[in-house]
């Protein structure tokens, strides 16, 4: 406990004894301090640092030199690196003071838990100066009589310290002050300098670490100096028109220094420079005439100057002054060349004569005029055609044939030589070989190889392809010798065609074509591929070349890329020269997505996706299915037809029962009393006594609101008393007396409408007699359920005759009431009344139809008996439902005569020896 507070007590008195001031005001001594204090150190060489402590110290607080940590920035120093030297001294040593940083600081540790600062240090790492080098001086002139001297040197290597440079010259028996720099350490400028005194000069460099000096330099500033360029510079044309006169003035005396000079020109515009030849410039002067030029030209001239004798320095180049030669006749007359038309007639040409104007080294002046003069070479009596021209072309019609063309450009001064263009009527020289094209340094290149002949110059044309304007031709002309030119002012990525002519001197050579590109790229869009016909395992694609803007490069190839939705994309590649292609083993009914991509030499653009269905069934299998089908079905039918004409007697039995024809029917045998066959022209003869000739029915409708009188129901009940006996005699061919089933009958309205529906059913009743005084009864005719209807020609003869009048009476019909209720099962028969004709007379025919009228009706009849009629009528309703409620309609006033009655298909009168219709 004691040891713990006397190392507090003892780390209190440290830093009291470091900080407290004492009685004089100043600050007590530290407990200790390092040897050497802030020192300048050579970068890599060894370094020792020692800290004394105190004795002060160590008697308080119980302090020495083991307790002491080095520290470089924070960072402790490895202890391998300390030395106790005494109790009081430690030190620390540094192989290589490149790692030494700032501060190195002397720290102690009380009781092995508190650090305490003794002391520390700065310490500065450089290196000595190297010696100057390269030392050198020029004087300048800044005016007529004004100069200064200006030295460069080299400092050598950064020393990381503070090093001063000094510039010092003298005399041989005078030194002069020293030049310090400001601002820099690679040179100074002097301003006090003398001509004509041999004058050395040096660089001295000093810091912490050490001095360094130059190598002298002895000059005399005379042999240094760089003049002013010349002043006032002036140029003017002389008499001729390649020669231009320049004229200056020199700012420096001839009693300081001579000069030579030194004359530059070029054609404004131009950046190079041409020079006179230093020989023709090389003594003092003023003035000086160039020649050699060309005429009409503008020229930039500049001059420079330095001492005669080539010691010193060249002056700037002065400022640049242009001068214009004069004009002179051209020296060479415009390249021409033509574009033929022959396309409005085969006979005649259309000619378009071009030209490019004369360069102006080559014109030697303002171009006032052309001259074009035409000579027809196949007619040598042809005259010549000259025209005059201020424009590059001409146009001509000629006829087709040879022709040599003249062109020559006028200035003012002359004429120039003539430009010849032969026109041959057709290009039979053999044209170039092997043409080609190579991009070059932003040109184009153009190959060939010549022709066998001599030719003397080529033309070579050139047009920017295009699809939406036509190809508007440049075109150039190089001499026979060459077999390749550069063309200037090709785009990157836009196709141009170019074509090459020989020129012989005796016509001309067919031309040879070939595409090129200056640049290519990939394309700008993808081909759109479209489906041409898709059927069930392949399809059809096409699509439409690339625009040649589009194109940007040479199309190589065409690659199609399809898949099903969740299938593998498969690739096909595509000659570029195809716009169709089929793809194959497809699967039915399966969708595809399709796209296109067209490649060039420098990448390639696919367009968009494109999708289609493949069909389910393919080409002929839908017919293959269909034809066999319906050739069985047509087999069957015909086979059917076949079997229905071979077994046609049985199907019509089963489908069309015989039905017995009427006409041949032997009905009147059945009666014991057969009269021969009634003579149809004697209606006295029809019928012998005691048989029935004629039935007619009468339809009853059971709901009919209109009544009977009692006196026309009379007779039915006479009918109704004799119904057990008539029931007992009903022929077994169609049941009961009366129609089982009941029948539509043939109706006509009385706003006089046609006939709605007649009965299918011919329906032949069964009549059974009552024999005359005990006689046997006879069958007068039987009923039958045929379906066929009676034959005009079995209709009686009589029925034909009738007038006007009774054909009128014939539309009156019975007809059926069809407001009874179809439920009810006591639906009452159809009645039917009969004529008959008086037994007395036995000539008579009767034939009585009963219709029911108003409120009141009675039976028609011509000379019916009364007990006659009756016991017909019992006869024929004997079978009819009891109960029902009869009602006749009413009967026309006029009764009908047989002629008269309408035909219809209610049951027919059946006489003796034959049927005949009613």
């Amino acid at each position: 406990m004691f040891s713990r507070w006397n190392w507090v007590a003892c780390g209190f008195y440290l830093v009291l004894n470091i900080c407290s001031p004492d009685a004089s005001g100043g600050l007590v001594q530290s407990c200790g301090h390092i040897i050497p204090e802030s020192p300048v150190l050579a970068l890599g060489s060894n370094f020792t640092a020692l800290c004394i402590l105190n004795e002060s110290c160590l008697d308080f607080g119980n302090i020495y030199a083991n307790q002491i940590i080095w520290k470089i920035k924070n960072r402790v120093v490895p202890k391998e690196q300390y030395r106790e030297i005494n109790r009081t001294v430690s030190s620390v040593t540094f192989n290589d003071t490149s790692s030494l940083a700032t501060p190195l600081t002397c720290n102690i540790l009380a009781d092995g838990q508190i650090e305490q600062n003794i002391y520390g240090i700065t310490v500065t790492v450089g290196l000595a100066p190297e010696k100057p080098k390269n030392l050198s001086c020029i004087v300048h002139q800044i005016s007529r009589f004004t100069y200064v001297m200006t030295c460069t040197w080299n400092p050598g290597r950064h020393t990381f310290l503070d090093t001063e440079f000094r510039l010092r010259y003298s005399w041989p028996e005078e030194v002069f002050p020293d030049c310090i720099p400001k601002g820099v350490n690679n040179s100074c400028t002097v301003t006090d300098i003398q001509f004509f005194v041999n004058t050395e000069i040096w660089v001295e460099a000093a810091n912490a670490l050490g001095k360094a000096e130059s190598d002298p330099l002895v000059v005399d500033p005379i042999d240094i100096v760089k003049p002013l360029s010349p002043q006032n510079v002036s140029v003017s044309s002389g008499i001729l028109p390649t020669v231009l006169k320049l004229s200056w003035e020199n700012w420096i005396s001839d009693a300081v220094m001579t000069l030579k000079f030194n004359i530059r020109y070029r054609i404004t515009g131009d950046t190079s420079w041409m020079e006179v030849p230093s020989e023709d410039t090389a003594s003092p002067r003023t003035s000086f005439s160039v020649q050699g030029l060309r005429p009409y030209t503008e020229y930039a001239f500049s001059i420079r100057c330095m001492k005669e004798d080539g010691v010193g320095y060249w002056s700037d180049w002065s400022e640049e002054k242009t001068g214009i030669t004069t004009e002179d006749q051209p020296s060479k007359g415009p390249p021409i060349w033509r574009i033929i038309d022959a396309s409005h007639s085969p006979a005649s040409w259309t000619v378009h004569l071009m030209w490019k104007a004369l360069k102006p080294f080559e014109a030697n002046g303002v171009i006032l005029q052309y001259e074009v003069t035409v000579r027809d070479k196949s007619s040598l009596s042809s005259p010549l055609k000259k025209y005059n021209v201020t424009s590059t072309n001409h146009t001509l019609q000629l006829p087709r044939g040879t022709y040599e063309v003249t062109l020559i450009a006028r200035n003012s001064v002359g004429a120039s030589p003539p430009s010849v263009l032969l026109i041959p009527e057709s290009n039979s020289k053999a044209p170039v070989k092997n043409l080609r094209t190579l991009p070059k340094h932003d040109k184009l290149w153009v190959g060939w190889t010549a022709p066998n002949s001599y030719v003397l110059k080529y033309v070579i044309e050139w047009c920017l392809v295009s699809s939406s304007s036509d190809c508007i031709i440049e075109w150039q002309i190089a001499l026979g010798d060459v077999q390749g030119i550069d063309l200037k002012g090709i785009k990157p990525f836009k196709c141009y065609l170019i074509t090459v002519y020989p020129l012989y001197a005796d016509g001309q050579g067919s031309g040879e074509s070939v595409k090129a590109y200056l640049k290519q790229d990939r394309p700008s869009k993808g081909p759109t591929v479209q489906t041409k016909k898709v059927g069930k395992a392949e399809a059809v694609l096409t699509w439409n070349h690339l625009t040649v803007e589009e194109q940007n490069g040479f199309i190589r190839n065409y690659t199609i890329l399809y898949k099903t939705i969740d299938g593998n994309e498969t690739v096909v590649t595509v000659d570029p020269s195809k716009t169709e292609y089929t793809l194959s083993s497809l699967t039915s009914d399966t969708l595809y997505t399709v796209r296109m991509m067209a490649s060039t030499d420098n990448g390639s653009r696919t367009g968009p996706d494109f999708t289609f269905t493949t069909q389910k069934f393919g080409k002929g299998e839908i017919e293959a299915i269909v034809v066999p089908v319906c050739l069985a079905f047509l087999l069957i039918v015909l086979l059917g037809v076949l079997f229905c004409f071979n077994k046609r007697d049985l199907i019509k039995k089963h489908i069309w029962p015989i039905v017995p024809d009427p006409s041949k029917s032997n009905i009147a045998q059945w009666s014991p009393q057969v009269p021969a066959k009634h003579n149809f022209n004697s209606k006295n003869q029809m019928y012998p006594e005691g048989s029935f000739t004629d039935v007619s029915v009468v339809e009853i409708e059971a709901d009919d609101k209109k009544s009977f009188s009692e006196q026309d129901l009379k007779p039915f009940d006479l009918l109704k008393k004799e119904k057990s006996t008539s029931e007992g005699h009903s022929s077994g061919i169609g049941g009961s007396s009366c129609m089982s089933s009941p029948r539509q009958s043939v109706s006509d309205s009385d706003e006089g409408e046609t006939t709605q529906n007649t009965s299918s059913t011919v329906q032949y009743s069964t009549v059974v007699l009552n024999g005359y005084r005990d006689q046997t009864p006879v069958q007068v005719f039987s009923r039958s359920e045929s379906t066929q209807p009676l034959l005009d020609s079995e209709e009686r003869s009589e029925d034909h005759a009738g007038g006007a009048d009774s054909a009128a009476q014939r539309q009156q019909y019975f007809r059926q009431n069809g407001g009874q209720d179809e439920n009810n099962i006591d639906r009452p028969c159809f009645e039917r009344a009969k004529q008959t004709t008086h037994a007395s007379e036995g000539d008579l025919v009767g034939f009585v139809q009963l219709q029911a009228s108003g409120q009141s009706s009675q039976p028609l009849g011509l000379g019916m008996a009364k007990n006659t009629q009756e016991a017909a009528l019992s006869n024929i309703l004997q079978a009819c439902t009891e109960g029902q409620t009869v009602r006749p309609e009413t009967v026309e006033e006029n009764p009908l005569s047989v002629d008269d009655m309408p035909k219809s298909y209610l049951p027919q009168t059946v006489r003796q020896g034959g049927y005949m219709p009613q």
